[in-house]
């Protein structure tokens, strides 16, 4: 990733490092609950509801390169069952780590004229900017990888009925009676006899009522 773009420190997803400082081994521990940004999980799966509750529990590191971020995100996740289609709530816990490297090191810590030289590089790193890193993209991955692809009610959630969709959970003794497919052209063929007797008997009954009338 190229090097972060005018990150504001009044971001909750901000975090300033300048009280850690520089100095390798150097420890900070921080905690912070904020507001779910947009988005945060499996879009139309599952995922944390915009503006909820997340709380971070961070271990902030100085090490010679930059910043080493480990952390842990828990919040409540919402989504729908992919088996009976009702909705479900989950309690999710992400944990995370990444480092966040200084611009004007490489990585091996040593200072280099240019940030960036090395595009190839730069591209799958985060960096800090005056000593600010955003967590956003940071947790938006963990989320994404702790969170169930086909998230279900419960275990053993026995879905809906293929016949006529109705939640088998809720009726156990759900069924419809089975016909036997080698049956059903006969049944056909009977029901077509049937109406034949029907149309013959009113047949029958209108020639008798016309024979009735010419009598009279």
């Amino acid at each position: 990733m190229a090097l972060n773009a005018r990150l504001d420190h009044r971001n909750p997803l901000v975090f300033d490092t300048h009280e850690l400082g520089r100095r390798p081994g150097a420890l900070q521990r921080l905690t912070r609950t904020v507001d779910a940004p947009k988005d945060l999980g499996l879009k139309g799966v599952i995922g944390v509801p915009e503006g909820a509750p997340v709380e971070l529990e961070l271990r902030l590191e100085s090490v010679m390169e930059g910043v080493l971020v480990t952390g842990t995100a828990r919040a409540g996740a919402e989504g729908e069952c992919v088996r009976c289609l009702e909705p479900l709530e989950l309690e999710l816990e992400a944990e995370f780590q990444e480092m966040f490297s200084y611009p004007d090191a490489d990585d091996r810590g040593r200072v280099i004229a240019e940030p960036g030289d090395d595009a190839e590089d730069d591209e799958d790193r985060l960096f800090l900017e005056d000593g600010l890193f955003d967590l956003e993209p940071v947790l938006r991955d963990a989320v994404v990888l702790a969170l169930p692809m086909q998230p279900v009610c419960r275990e053993d959630c026995p879905g809906l009925c293929a016949e006529c969709g109705a939640r088998l959970a809720d009726d156990p003794d759900h069924h419809h009676d089975a016909v036997d497919i080698r049956w059903a052209a006969l049944q056909g063929l009977a029901g077509t006899m049937k109406d034949g007797e029907k149309d013959e008997m009113s047949g029958a009954e209108a020639e008798a009522g016309v024979d009735e009338k010419q009598e009279k």
